[in-house]
């Protein structure tokens, strides 16, 4: 990773705690940080955790990146940080924040973890930031693990010391399982039991989500804010999906993390083919002059998403990776800014369905086969948003 990024790189056992490493050595308590609304809820809660609050952008509808000349200079003013996504791999204007950034004097966080083959501006996405973070879970395929990388190499020892002063003591039946997991995954792709494993899954208490957010707790949420910048405290959110976070990385996910980095370029160069063939078609809007990267997840628009999920889900591709309603419809005013021009996000948020390019070819005919319409227009200029697009739902 330095010598993809050109950086100092720190190792951590997960990419939501190093942004949270991240947020505490750049942003003082009680800071404002602007960010995306459609964004993976665990990371509104690791912002919240780091005694930060968060601000909700206005977007570009058609990669839900922060639509920069839409942010009210008000807003500008005010902030301690800026916190890219990235989302699926499709970069934000890095060139463009950073500027704004440097003009307002505060770091530039970006938060990479679907984009660790993505570039912009002539630089890989991760090479703009004071701090970047990558998930060594995506692409890379080593379901643990992420990567903290800096552009002052100075503050690495200290970043580590941070890192290893929030870590648990690995686990030594963790470790064993997290060894067997890849043949287990082989089984069930083998097999063709994807459906029934989500399904066993979830009739066994499994997963921590009944829809696509996970439940919120409001009373419980304000006392943890109360509590920050604490970690623990936020530890019921902020390990959700993933409760070995915090985990001490044991000899087995080093080494999975080590094979996956190996086989990087060629999964990347798959993604590219795959992320080619889903821009062809009827249900993309590719942005134009951005080149084809090799995202993780290529966000396809249609009409009806529940019926496309489930009629890829019948075909054994399951549709993860969603992120509706936008941060601020869920959280609302008491944990968060809300966005100035929510219409595109809202959008963006009901209709992208994110497709795995590694599985492009099986996904274009499911979806030619059901009859899948695309979407309507996304809304028009920031201005218009709020108006075309009516209130969200709300938590």
């Amino acid at each position: 990773m330095r010598g993809r990024l050109g950086r100092e790189c720190v190792y951590v056992p997960s990419c939501r705690l190093g942004l949270y490493v991240a947020l505490r050595h750049f942003c003082p308590p009680g800071g404002r940080v602007l960010m995306s609304p459609v964004d993976d809820d665990v990371v509104l809660f690791v912002v919240l955790a780091a005694g930060l609050r968060p601000v909700q952008a206005p977007l570009n509808p058609l990669d839900a990146s922060i639509d920069v000349d839409a942010v009210p200079e008000e807003t500008w003013r005010s902030l301690c940080a800026v916190l890219t996504t990235n989302l699926y791999g499709n970069p934000d204007p890095a060139p463009r924040l950073r500027a704004r950034c440097d003009a307002s004097g505060i770091p530039l966080i970006e938060d990479a973890a679907h984009a660790i083959g993505s570039e912009v501006g002539g630089r890989p996405v991760g090479a703009w930031g004071e701090a970047s973070v990558f998930s060594l879970s995506k692409h890379v395929g080593a379901q643990a693990g992420g990567i903290l990388s800096l552009a002052d190499p100075d503050r690495g020892d200290a970043v580590r010391h941070t890192s290893r002063g929030l870590l648990t003591p690995s686990r030594t039946a963790s470790e064993a399982a997290h060894a067997v997991r890849p043949f287990a995954e082989a089984a069930v792709r083998g097999l063709g039991l994807r459906r029934a494993a989500w399904a066993a899954m979830g009739l066994l208490g499994l997963t921590e989500r009944e829809g696509i957010r996970m439940p919120l707790r409001p009373a419980a949420l304000a006392r943890a804010v109360a509590a920050a910048p604490d970690l623990t405290a936020f530890d019921p959110w902020v390990r959700v999906d993933l409760h070995g976070y915090r985990l001490e990385s044991g000899r087995s996910r080093l080494r999975r993390a080590r094979r996956g980095l190996g086989r990087l370029e060629e999964v990347l160069e798959a993604c590219r083919d795959g992320t080619e063939l889903l821009l062809s078609t009827r249900w993309a809007r590719p942005r134009a002059g951005s080149g084809t990267q090799p995202l993780f997840r290529v966000p396809l628009f249609v009409a009806d998403r529940d019926a496309a999920r489930a009629a890829l889900a019948r075909r054994g591709i399951v549709v993860g990776y969603l992120y509706d309603p936008p941060l601020d419809d869920y959280a609302g005013e008491a944990f968060t800014d809300v966005s100035p021009a929510p219409g595109a996000a809202r959008w963006f948020a009901r209709h992208a369905l994110p497709v795995d390019p590694l599985r492009a070819r099986e996904a274009v005919e499911v979806l030619e086969r059901s009859g899948a319409r695309p979407a309507g227009s996304p809304p028009g200029p920031a201005g218009w948003w709020a108006a075309a697009d009516g209130p969200g739902p709300s938590s």
